[in-house]
């Protein structure tokens, strides 16, 4: 019975042997496979697509050099901040179709912007700048031959009595303002 026993025991271990090697034969053979998967050299490169902002310079050469350009300026109601708001509004409109500049002044509330007549209208930078947020309301818009002559100061006549035009009230802006809108007082030139 012994002898059975060993040989049972002997049986027992070489099966075991068996069962070890053949496990470690298939690791290593599904190691050596992930390996050879993962470190698979591709011939073709991935393509990413990326999108490109439109820059001042992209923007001049599609401009056609021989169109009619206006100038207007407005105001713009309901800015709560520069870059948020203006900067926003600024961008929204320098990439319309035909602008060839655009300016947000947050300081002063005034939009400036330089545009192809026959692309671009008042309607539509109106538009535009509404679309933004239903909070801007533009006011005044005008055409002007150059930039900032709405936003400078005014001055008083030579003849002027009023109180806006004595050296105290000109120090004190916020009580010059309602007087200087008076026919008296005249812009800078």
């Amino acid at each position: 019975m012994q002898e059975t026993l060993s040989l049972l025991d002997l049986s027992k271990n070489l099966i075991d042997l068996l069962i070890m090697n053949t496990l470690k034969k298939i690791f290593v053979v599904a190691f050596i496979s992930t390996l050879v998967v993962s470190c698979k050299n591709d011939v073709e490169p991935e393509v990413k697509t990326v999108e490109v902002e439109v820059t001042k310079r992209d923007v001049a050469q599609t401009l056609d050099p021989n169109a009619t350009y206006a100038r207007v300026e407005f105001g713009i109601e309901g800015m709560t901040c520069s870059m948020g708001c203006a900067k926003t509004i600024e961008k929204k409109m320098a990439k319309m179709e035909g602008v060839k500049s655009a300016k947000v002044d947050f300081d002063n509330r005034i939009a400036m912007v330089e545009y192809d007549e026959a692309k671009v209208s008042p309607k539509s930078l109106i538009e535009t700048v509404v679309s933004v947020a239903d909070i801007y309301k533009v006011k005044d818009m005008h055409k002007v031959e150059d930039f900032g002559n709405a936003a400078k100061a005014k001055t008083c006549k030579p003849d002027c009595k009023m109180a806006c035009c004595t050296d105290d009230a000109k120090k004190d802006k916020k009580a010059c303002a309602k007087d200087c809108t008076k026919d008296c007082c005249n812009k800078e030139k």
